[in-house]
């Protein structure tokens, strides 16, 4: 008969970010081995009572986002870094362990470390702990994203030194001071990626008239997108549904037109950072002036987002390594190492 400690020892230990947007998996042998995005799609059941059947995950899913004839429904489970439809999260969650698995007999336990937003209520945290049990996890410990973030990026989270990191997600920025092993004091806010694809959107639509979709708002971000107009201009060709006619129009679009967009979201992402360094001890503040911070998250990607950051409150900031896998590669090394967050 088997005992507990056969079970650990045989157990599969992960790491899981279940983002807004994208959801990753990492273990100690293999390093991040998922990146998907946190799309999932269901066959609408046929009958009143029928329940949806799941029809696709990750990159098959999002392709069908806004192109999903009427059997079909493609859904984001995650909001903000939190449950929004427990259902296809709890699908999500057990088809991406499934695609991560070993083929290992004896990696059919698994115990995994999630990452949770800092500000993530007692009931949203018990949320993603049941969700997790319900797709056939067998443990279930909880830590911080920005705490697993500034592990991921390699800074001294452990020592008596205070480190900023600015995680920037798909549904929400966090920015913490970090020293000894736990956050000192954080600020975090519902505006990332999504909101900056929404921005855009807004902008396009307001100045040109012409309606664009999530993923092209998405690609226009991505290929030009800068934080402030302060730079040389670049330019790219979008297409879009003219508000008026309805008809396909193709319009150029600048960085600058894109730094414009941002300008208010981008604003709060800067009034968090001030408000950090407004309330957090004097000595780990003279600490980050020092040290600089460091840039985490999808978001960190966004051209000239460093130079604002220096223009608007003086300290130095620095992309991470990898900045969209800081913290599933953090919650990974500190499996064992760091005190998680409670659930209550």
């Amino acid at each position: 008969m088997s005992t507990p400690l056969f079970g650990k020892l045989f157990a599969q230990p992960v790491a899981i970010d279940p983002g807004t947007a994208s959801t990753r998996i990492y273990t100690h042998e293999r390093g991040v081995v998922l990146n998907q995005p946190s799309v999932v799609c269901f066959r609408k059941g046929g009958a009143s009572d029928a329940r949806p059947t799941l029809e696709a995950v990750g990159e098959l899913a999002k392709a069908l986002l806004g192109r999903e004839p009427g059997h079909l429904e493609a859904v984001r489970p995650m909001r903000h870094g939190v449950i929004a439809d427990a259902h296809a999260a709890v699908q999500m969650i057990r088809r991406f362990i499934d695609m991560s698995r070993t083929r290992s007999r004896f990696s059919r336990r698994v115990e995994v470390t999630l990452c949770v937003p800092s500000d993530a209520t007692a009931v949203e945290r018990r949320a993603i702990r049941e969700a997790a049990f319900a797709a056939g996890v067998s443990e279930v410990e909880l830590i911080e994203e920005a705490l697993a973030a500034g592990l991921g990026a390699g800074l001294p989270v452990t020592e008596p030194v205070g480190s900023m990191v600015i995680d920037i997600g798909a549904g929400t920025t966090e920015v913490a001071v970090i020293a000894l092993g736990g956050i000192v004091y954080r600020e975090s806010i519902r505006v990332g990626g999504n909101q900056f694809d929404a921005a855009i959107i807004n902008y396009v639509r307001n100045v040109y008239g012409v309606l664009l979709g999530e993923q092209t708002a998405e690609r226009v971000k991505n290929t030009i997108g800068s934080a402030t107009r302060a730079v040389p201009r670049t330019s790219t060709r979008a297409i879009g549904r003219g508000i008026e006619d309805g008809l396909p129009r193709s319009i150029e679009l600048s960085n600058h037109d894109v730094a414009d967009a941002l300008a208010a979201p981008l604003k709060q992402v800067i009034g968090a950072v001030k408000s950090v360094l407004e309330n957090a001890p004097a000595e780990l503040v003279t600490d980050i002036a020092h040290r600089g911070v460091v840039l985490t998250g999808g978001g960190a990607l966004l051209a000239d987002l460093e130079r604002l950051l220096r223009d608007e409150t003086g300290l130095v900031a620095r992309i991470a390594d990898d900045p969209a896998t800081c913290a599933v590669r953090g919650a990974g090394e500190a499996m064992g190492r760091l005190a998680m967050c409670p659930v209550d």
